[in-house]
């Protein structure tokens, strides 16, 4: 545990979510003494250049699925199977050629399938491990997690971003489900953990809604506009966060709504924790950051994405959510108060878990046996 290793961590490209979540652990690495590299496409390292501008990056793309405006997601996403392929078996030679130029003892990769490598050890982050299918297709799900589980078996670890037990957020997808022998949860991650609220140069010093975009296009700007057009003319103002890094300092105003391209953590996290109403996507890493913060809020799933279905309503039905579909969305939407609910336990034992997952894998960063 007293070597410093070389760490390198990979996010999917799919939504910021992916990079933001990665935000903690690297931080967490970082502190440990340890050298840590990001490799990513050029918005994920605009993100990690504004939070983490110490670390060393290293222009690293992956498959990039993007979404389609007629066909549901998982029709766009088997179209794309064999693009896809194609990007596993790419990035999993380009990574060699990055360990050996950077002198990497560790990855981490965050649900990119290619990212193993037989010299090193390897470390393979997902809160799916059952890939949820469309209410249509059930019975076709053991597909999904059979070819998951030869995936996450080609890694060292399978680190599981959730709890065990009833305070778990994730549901069926990592729990209900035999885990992989690799497999451990580590915890929320949250890019908020431990960052103190900072108020903004133009700060909303009075009651605001706040709306947390993310995810990729065209969805993403589809409810961009669609909560423009009901939110436009309220009262109470609603800042837009639009979680784009790479269009950092972009600022406007249009009546009562107020876009910022991105802010740093410490005043997101002013603003998200001040707001008395919340409206997101439910993506995974949305839902941690907003537990972390002990923050409700209602969430709008990504039409066609079974996943972010699945979350919505599992959570609304926890007690810790609302949500509403996006076709639902109108002017005469009537929005509920944030009901908050208590995370420290969730905070603590989500802190304990990840160091003691980070511990694991840094006891012997050479030794490719688990």
């Amino acid at each position: 545990m007293n070597k410093k290793y070389n760490i390198l961590i990979c996010p999917l490209e799919w939504g910021l979510g992916h990079a933001a979540r990665m935000i903690p652990l690297a931080s967490r690495l970082r502190d440990m003494n340890n050298n840590v590299f990001i490799g990513a496409g050029e918005k994920h390292l605009a993100l990690f250049r504004n939070e983490m501008p110490e670390l060393q990056c290293i222009d690293f793309p992956g498959f990039h699925p993007g979404y389609s405006k007629r066909l549901p997601q998982y029709m766009a996403l088997l179209l794309k199977t064999p693009e896809l392929i194609y990007h596993i078996i790419r990035e999993h030679y380009r990574l060699k050629k990055i360990i050996r130029k950077f002198k990497i003892d560790i990855v981490i990769s965050d649900n990119r399938f290619g990212l193993w490598n037989n010299k090193i050890k390897t470390v393979y982050v997902t809160h799916m491990i059952r890939i949820p299918f469309p209410v249509a297709f059930p019975f076709l799900e053991f597909i999904g997690i059979l070819f998951h589980r030869a995936i996450i078996n080609n890694y060292n670890y399978c680190f599981i971003p959730d709890l065990p037990g009833d305070l778990n957020v994730s549901g069926r997808l990592s729990h209900k489900v035999r885990l992989p022998l690799n497999a451990k949860y580590i915890g929320l991650l949250s890019r908020f953990s431990g960052t103190e609220p900072v108020k903004a140069e133009n700060p909303v010093n009075y009651r605001h809604h706040s709306v947390i975009l993310s995810g990729p296009e065209p969805q993403r700007s589809i409810l961009k506009q669609k909560l423009s057009d009901a939110l436009q003319g309220r009262d109470i103002p609603t800042i837009f966060l639009g979680g784009m890094p790479e269009e950092a300092g972009e600022t406007t105003r249009s009546g009562n709504i107020i876009w910022f391209s991105h802010l740093p953590s410490g005043i997101m996290k002013d603003i998200i924790t001040s707001s008395e109403i919340i409206i997101s996507r439910s993506g995974y890493t949305t839902i941690m950051e907003l537990i972390s913060l002990n923050c409700s809020a209602l969430l709008i799933p990504t039409p066609g994405q079974p996943e972010q279905e699945y979350l919505a309503q599992y959570l609304e039905e926890k007690g810790w959510f609302t949500s509403v579909s996006q076709k639902c969305i109108t002017k005469e939407m009537v929005l509920m108060s944030v009901q908050s609910f208590l995370s420290e336990e969730i905070n603590s034992q989500s802190r304990t878990l990840l160091e003691e997952a980070l511990k694991l894998m840094l006891e012997d960063g050479q030794d490719k046996s688990c």
